[in-house]
C-alpha cells in the first residue's frame, strides 16, 4: 500500500511539473490550454482576426473606391512595380485598341513614373463609422494608376473591390449562423426538455426542412427578393435565408444535449425547489451546451459564407451596387473572359482561405469542447 501511496505521489507530482493540473483550474482554462496546443487552430485564429480587420479598416487600405469607372483602365493588368532611383514606382501606361482582335492593349512607359506613396490623400470615407477621412495606405499621384491585381471589364480596382466585398462576404455569414444558433439552441431545447408532442412536432419539422435541396431552396428564396431592394435590406434578408438550414442540425444536437441532462440531480433539484422550464433550460441546460454551440457555430461559418458567395456568383445573392467575393467571380463566368485575364478569379483566394481558416478553427474547438480526452 505504502509502494502504491508513493507511485501514486510521484504520479501527482509529475502532472503537476507538466501543468496538467486537472481538478485545480477552471474548465474553461482546460478548454484553453488544449486549444492552445494545437497550432494549426491557433494559426487559423490569428488568420481570421487579421482578415477581419482588414475587413474593418478596408477603406483605409483601399487606394480607390470600389466603384469608381475608368474607361481607360478597362481589363488593366496588375500594375509592375519597378525601383526607380531606389523607390518602388510605377511606369505611366497608355491604352491603345487593337483591331484584329478588339481588346485593349497596354504599352509602359517609364520616363513617365511616378513613386508609391504611403500615407496619401485620396477619395474621403468615414473610418470607423466614426470621422471623415481622406487617408489611404498608400497610392500615386494622378494620372498615374496602381492596380495592384489589376483591374476589371468596366476599369475598377479589384483590389479595393475585393477589400470592400469582405466587409459583406465575412459578416453575412456571421450574422446567419447568429440566427442559426439563436434559432436551433431554442427549439432544440425545447425540443429535448418537453419531449412527447411537441418533441415529435419539432423532429419531423425538422426532417421536412432537411430533405430539401440546400442550393436550390436558397436560391429559390434569393430569387423571391425583390431587385430594387436596397443593399443593408438585402443584405439582412439574405442572411435570413442563410439560416433557414443552417439551424436544424444545431437543433438536433442540442436536443440530445438536454435529453441528457434532463435528468441529472441539478436539474430535479431546480424543478422540485420550483423553478419554471424556462429558468431550468437558460440556466441550467444551455449553459452546460455552450461549448458545443460555438464549435457547431465556428464550423457552420464557411457554410454559410460558401452559400452566399454560391448564391451571388449565380446571380441570386448580392447585387449591384454591392459588392460581395460572389458578385466578383461573376465575371469569371465566361472562358474567354478567363483565359485573357487571369487575375479575375483571385477573389477566390480570399474564399479558401477563410473557409480552410475556420475549419482549423472549428477543428481546434472541437478538440478543446472535450478537454478530457
Amino acid at each position: 500500500m505504502a509502494v502504491a501511496q508513493g507511485i501514486a505521489l510521484e504520479d501527482v507530482a509529475e502532472l503537476a511539473q507538466k501543468g496538467q493540473d486537472v481538478g485545480q483550474v477552471s474548465q474553461w482554462t482546460l478548454m484553453r490550454r488544449r486549444f492552445l496546443e494545437n497550432k494549426l487552430s491557433v494559426a487559423g485564429g490569428i488568420v481570421l482576426i487579421l482578415m477581419y480587420l482588414v475587413a474593418l479598416f478596408a477603406p483605409f487600405l483601399a487606394p480607390y473606391q470600389y466603384d469608381a469607372l475608368d474607361s481607360s483602365s478597362t481589363y488593366a493588368a496588375p500594375t509592375a512595380i519597378h525601383f526607380i532611383n531606389g523607390r518602388p514606382s510605377v511606369c505611366g501606361v497608355t491604352q491603345t485598341l487593337n483591331k484584329d482582335t478588339f481588346t485593349y492593349v497596354y504599352a509602359t512607359d517609364c520616363s513617365k513614373a511616378s513613386p508609391i506613396k504611403f500615407f496619401v490623400a485620396g477619395y474621403p470615407y468615414r473610418l470607423l463609422g466614426l470621422f471623415t477621412t481622406n487617408t489611404h495606405l498608400f497610392g500615386v499621384d494622378p494620372p498615374s494608376k496602381l492596380y495592384l491585381i489589376g483591374a476589371d471589364t468596366q476599369g475598377r480596382d479589384m483590389l479595393s473591390r475585393i477589400l470592400q466585398g469582405s466587409r459583406v462576404s465575412m459578416t453575412v455569414g456571421l450574422v446567419g449562423v447568429a440566427l442559426s444558433v439563436i434559432l436551433g439552441s431554442i427549439l432544440g431545447a425545447t425540443s429535448g426538455y418537453y419531449g412527447g408532442s411537441i418533441d415529435n412536432l419539432i423532429q419531423r419539422f425538422i426532417e421536412l426542412i432537411t430533405s430539401m435541396p440546400t442550393l436550390p431552396l436558397w436560391g429559390a428564396f434569393a430569387a423571391a427578393l425583390p431587385h430594387d431592394m436596397s443593399v443593408v435590406k438585402r443584405f439582412f434578408f439574405i442572411s435570413i435565408i442563410l439560416s433557414l438550414i443552417g439551424w436544424t442540425g444545431l437543433a438536433r444536437q442540442v436536443r440530445g444535449k438536454v435529453l441528457a441532462y434532463r435528468n441529472l440531480d441539478y436539474t430535479q433539484a431546480a424543478r422540485l425547489s420550483g423553478a419554471s422550464s424556462m429558468r431550468i433550460i437558460m440556466t441550467h441546460m444551455l449553459p452546460n451546451a455552450v461549448s458545443h454551440i460555438i464549435v457547431v457555430a465556428a464550423l457552420a461559418v464557411p457554410a454559410a459564407i460558401l452559400g452566399e458567395t454560391a448564391l451571388s456568383f449565380l446571380g441570386l445573392g448580392m447585387l449591384p451596387p454591392a459588392v460581395s467575393w460572389g458578385t466578383l467571380l461573376q465575371s469569371a463566368q465566361q472562358i474567354q473572359v478567363l483565359l485573357q485575364h487571369t487575375w479575375l478569379l483571385i477573389p477566390a483566394i480570399p474564399v479558401i482561405i477563410v473557409v480552410t481558416c475556420y475549419q482549423l478553427l472549428g477543428d481546434g474547438m472541437r478538440d478543446a469542447a472535450d478537454p478530457y480526452s
